[in-house]
Parts: C-alpha cells; sequence; structure tokens
C-alpha cells in the first residue's frame, strides 16, 4: 500500500496550494546569507525540492545547487526553472555522494511524514552525511506548538470551478497533525505530519555529530519562541 506522501504531491497539490511562492523563497534564502558563511558557487543540495522554487532562489544567490523528490509531477515543474540536475528519490535514501555538498537543506516542513521517529533520525542522518566537514545544514520546519494552538479544523478551498473540503485534526496520541482533503466527486488525499518540537530536531540532528548553530521562528530571522516556523541551522564537524 502507498503511503500518503506519494499519492499527495502531484497536480491536485499544485492546483489547490499556488501560494507557494517565489518572495517566501527568496526571503528564506537571504537568511542563509546572512547566517551562514555564504560563498558564490557553495553546492547546495534540496532535500524534497518540490516544485523548485528555493532551487531557483538559491541559483540567484550564486549558489550551484541540486535537488530530489519523491514527487514526479513536482520534478517536472521543478525542471521548468531550473536547468539544474534533478533526481526522483526517496529521502530514505539519498543518492548523493557524502561530503559532496557545502550546505544541504530541507525546507518549507519537507519532512515528519514517517511513522517511526527511526526513520526520521536516519534520514537526517543521510542528509548530513552529504556535507563536507565544515560545511552546513538547515532545516525549516513547522512549528509544533503554534499547529496545535491554532488549529484550523475545517475549511474550503477551490479546485479550479470546484469546492475542496479540508478537514484537519491532531492525532489520538497527539503526535501528528493530520490532514483530510476531499474534492468533489469524493476524491480523497491525506496529510499526516510528525509534530516535532525543536528539541526534537535538534536531538536528531546532534546524534549525527552536528551542531546546532542558529535557531529561528521565521523567514526574517526572527526568536524561535512565538515564531510561525522552526528553523535551524547546524554545522557539521571540520
Amino acid at each position: 500500500m502507498a503511503e500518503w506522501f506519494e499519492e499527495w504531491f502531484g497536480e491536485e497539490y499544485l492546483h489547490l496550494y499556488p501560494h507557494r511562492n517565489e518572495a517566501d523563497a527568496a526571503r528564506l534564502v537571504a537568511l542563509l546569507r546572512r547566517t551562514l558563511p555564504w560563498r558564490p558557487g557553495w553546492r547546495v543540495l534540496d532535500v524534497a525540492c518540490g516544485a523548485g522554487r528555493h532551487l531557483a532562489a538559491l541559483e540567484q544567490a550564486g549558489a550551484v545547487p541540486f535537488g530530489f523528490d519523491l514527487s514526479a509531477p513536482l520534478l517536472r515543474r521543478a525542471g521548468e526553472v531550473t536547468g539544474r540536475p534533478l533526481v526522483r528519490a526517496d529521502m530514505r535514501a539519498v543518492p548523493f555522494r557524502r561530503g559532496s555538498m557545502d550546505l544541504t537543506v530541507n525546507l518549507f516542513t519537507s519532512f515528519g511524514y514517517f511513522a517511526a521517529d527511526e526513520e526520521h533520525t536516519d534520514a537526517i542522518g543521510q542528509m548530513l552525511a552529504t556535507v563536507r566537514p565544515g560545511g552546513w545544514f538547515v532545516i525549516d520546519f513547522l512549528n509544533a506548538e503554534q499547529v496545535r494552538s491554532a488549529l484550523v479544523p475545517a475549511e474550503t478551498a477551490r479546485y479550479g470551478t470546484e469546492a475542496v473540503e479540508i478537514r484537519r485534526a491532531i492525532s489520538s496520541d497527539g503526535r501528528f497533525v493530520q490532514k483530510t482533503i476531499t474534492l468533489a466527486g469524493g476524491r480523497c488525499f491525506r496529510e499526516r505530519v510528525r509534530l516535532l518540537g525543536p528539541v526534537d530536531l535538534e536531538q536528531m540532528i546532534s546524534a549525527h555529530g552536528a551542531r546546532i548553530v542558529g535557531r529561528f521562528g521565521d523567514y526574517e530571522g526572527g526568536p524561535l519562541a512565538g515564531g510561525t516556523r522552526t528553523i535551524l541551522a547546524a554545522g557539521i564537524p571540520a
């Protein structure tokens, strides 16, 4: 049986969420440039690169970006915005050489999709392994507490001319936020994201020997406390 993320990130996702915009991507890349000892020509791997908006912003900032994603439709869209190499793969089997990147990033909550935290920890380890000694890793994830406190249980969106029903809930064990998207005609998609807090993510990163050097709560570099995001920057020992 296919996992939810193998089915959902296709054309329906692109139509329902067209607001995933370039301005947000540019703001996040600007934060990376302020936070890290950025150098033109850096090799940057975008893990779960989606439709490529961060790849484009990274290239505009002087990086040499590489990306991979499990979704073929999103990769096709990414190919329209960048001519860089793109690979179809699962983050649990990262297809890039150890130590080949100056910076590896995982952005816009492209994480937390698995049932077991051991899979999350292993995926983090594989991402970190792609970074050269002295390089960097950045993850941009949801703010779990903000999601819990500001959850919108139901809303209606549009898919073309059709109404789409979206329902959200916290799982009974409190570990996941779950979303059900029901299209006209009854076709249904589900999302499930692990509500990992900053301490959880830091432990996963530190378990592989990386050191947290920056913590931010939004794309402007605001504090983690009270923010809408969980953005962690980590250094790889030289």
